[in-house]
């Protein structure tokens, strides 16, 4: 198998020198990357092919409570056992980027979704599924993840309005390149090859049943995924993809399908609600105080386009309610990560997120 296939180049040979360069062990290690995650147990692609992976006992125990487990599209470094059956994972490599969102529930913690993903293909049906305001949730996803989101509005064949709806879509993302699809028509391929070229990696994410997994197969060319009909009662597809898997494209990239989501909670914002409401930051340069909240200060510039008409107050009072959401989960992160921090003063110091690899292959 050529592990080239699934996206090792010179970026990823550059990390693992230098990761590996000063360790004795390192030549009892190989690199893989992680194309299935079933929980326990992982599916790596290797030079010499696919197998099942498991965390070593210690980079197990150096993870614990961080939420920070290889996710899939992780590149790791892996000892072979049993003729190539089977790894033991000893590290991950530092990540290029990090798709995830907070685990639904009440829980403090990070679900990495996908990694090292270039393109994220925010999928929403172009039926009842239809919803700009959880679009507007997965593009702050997107921008805080560092892969470049581009919105997938499927099953262009059930819409009778389709413009106008891609038009709508196009006002609540600018910037951001909108496609519409239909895999039972074939229509909209040919614009998504620039994204699926060779060493290029794209996830797919979005609602329970709008469609991913038929997209899957669709720009494979294979049956990859597990699929059923829509509904008649509310125009959406049954979920049918139960975990995240990578697979290889004839164009040569790589595609990440994961499960659907009935909620997303986000995680954490690194820049990604000014991008993802880009036009009300624009505006905001504009307000004769720098911490203005745009509610009822004097001078504000975004409250002079909302009169104007030039912003829709739909889309502020969205940006409000998000806004707070996230100030209320960084306010229990902290909380959480002082705990944490705590518990961590009598035992071992929390690792930071991608940093562990080190200290773990010393000790291999």
């Amino acid at each position: 198998m050529i592990i080239e296939q699934y996206g090792w180049n010179e970026e990823w040979k550059s990390k693992w020198t230098e990761m590996l360069k000063p360790l004795d062990s390192a030549r009892e290690l190989v690199p893989g990357r992680i194309s299935g995650d079933f929980g326990s147990k992982y599916r790596v692609i290797t030079g010499s092919g696919e197998m099942w992976g498991e965390l070593s006992g210690k980079l197990r125990h150096s993870l614990a409570g961080s939420g920070d487990y290889p996710s899939v599209g992780d590149w790791v470094a892996l000892s072979v056992q049993d003729g190539g059956a089977h790894g033991v994972i000893h590290a991950v490599l530092p990540r290029r980027s990090v798709i995830s969102r907070k685990v639904p529930g009440p829980n403090q913690e990070e679900q990495i979704v996908a990694s090292n993903v270039d393109t994220l293909f925010l999928v929403s049906a172009l039926n009842d599924d239809f919803n700009v305001r959880r679009m507007e949730r997965y593009l702050i996803m997107a921008w805080n993840s560092g892969a470049n989101p581009v919105i997938l509005l499927t099953k262009a064949d059930l819409c009778t309005d389709a413009d106008a709806k891609i038009a709508e879509m196009e006002r609540t993302a600018p910037g951001v390149p909108v496609h519409a699809v239909s895999a039972v028509q074939g229509e909209g391929r040919e614009a998504l090859l620039p994204y699926l070229g060779s060493g290029q990696t794209v996830a797919l994410t979005g609602s329970s049943g709008c469609g991913k997994s038929t997209m899957v197969n669709w720009l494979s060319g294979r049956e990859l995924q597990l699929t059923q009909e829509v509904r008649e009662g509310d125009s959406r597809g049954r979920h049918t993809t139960t975990h995240r898997e990578l697979f290889a494209l004839p164009d040569g990239g790589i595609i990440i399908d994961t499960p659907g989501m009935r909620e997303l909670q986000l995680w954490e914002d690194d820049g990604g609600l000014e991008l993802a409401f880009g036009e009300i930051s624009t505006l905001a340069a504009g307000c004769r105080f720098s911490d203005c909240s745009h509610t009822r200060e004097e001078g504000c510039a975004v409250l002079a386009a909302l009169a104007s008409g030039e912003l829709e107050e739909k889309r502020l009072l969205s940006y409000r309610k998000t806004q707070k959401e996230l100030q209320y989960q960084n306010s229990k992160e902290a909380k959480q990560k002082r705990k944490t921090m705590a518990a961590a003063s009598k035992s071992k110091p929390p690792r930071a997120k991608g940093g562990s690899w080190q200290q773990v292959l010393e000790e291999y």
